[in-house]
């Protein structure tokens, strides 16, 4: 098996108790203990799935999903000791996949990083890579939106929500739908959350490239294939 998981825990015998887990179902796992080495081992090993501790010493898992270059087609799964719902949010909203609440049963995270990575390979067919309309453009490789020229300050999943629409246009996303392809778990916000980041984007857009996300009321959202005159 040629999939590569990064463990990130500053407790050695977890993050021990977790590589070992891996390796038994023929995982490649490096480890790393802290926020800063676990930067420096994405970039060299490049990872598929990153198992990331939040609380961790010189960088917690928070801001190494800040601070993550070249994430695409690269799944996290953050681990918390914490059963609240605004850590896990914060974190989902930073770019997290996935989330397990510590202590946790080992299987139970071996299943959630094997249907990880099958959505991640579900994404890396021939999906449409970009969108251009009018002065709005949309780089999915690069996970950039540029809008006159300017590039616009989003977050991983306002990207990820814009990226969906604007590259499929036309079709209507239910908000359940959206949640499971954008978010792809029960995330704990509901569909509102699904609400408030279209409010967001639409904010960011501004007038008239606001008007590409649509209501579709009753049902959901969906993007126009160009502004409407």
């Amino acid at each position: 098996m040629d999939k590569k998981i990064l463990v990130v825990d500053d407790e050695v015998s977890i993050a021990g108790a977790i590589a070992y887990a891996f390796r038994r179902e023929g995982y490649q796992v490096e480890l790393a203990h802290d926020g800063e080495a676990a930067l420096q081992k994405a970039e060299t090993f490049k990872p598929h799935v990153i198992v990331l501790d939040v609380m961790m010493p010189k960088l917690s898992g928070y801001d190494v999903c800040r601070r993550l270059e070249n994430r695409s087609g690269m799944g996290i799964i953050m681990l918390t000791v914490k059963n609240d719902i605004v850590d896990k949010v914060i974190g989902l909203e930073l770019g997290a996949d996935d989330y397990m609440t510590k202590p946790f049963d080992l299987r139970e995270l071996v299943a959630r990083v094997k249907a990880l990575l099958r959505r991640l390979e579900s994404k890396t067919g021939e999906e449409p890579r970009q969108a251009e309309i009018g002065g709005l453009r949309l780089h999915v490789p690069n996970r950039t939106v540029k809008l006159n020229g300017e590039t616009l300050d989003l977050t991983p999943k306002e990207f990820d929500l814009l990226s969906l629409l604007l590259t499929h246009p036309d079709r209507v996303y239910t908000r359940d739908e959206l949640l499971d392809f954008v978010w792809s778990i029960d995330y704990a916000g509901g569909t509102r959350t699904v609400d408030i980041h279209v409010q967001r984007l639409r904010k960011k857009l501004g007038e008239p490239y606001q008007q590409l996300l649509q209501t579709v009321y009753g049902v959901g959202y969906k993007a126009l294939k160009e502004l409407p005159e």
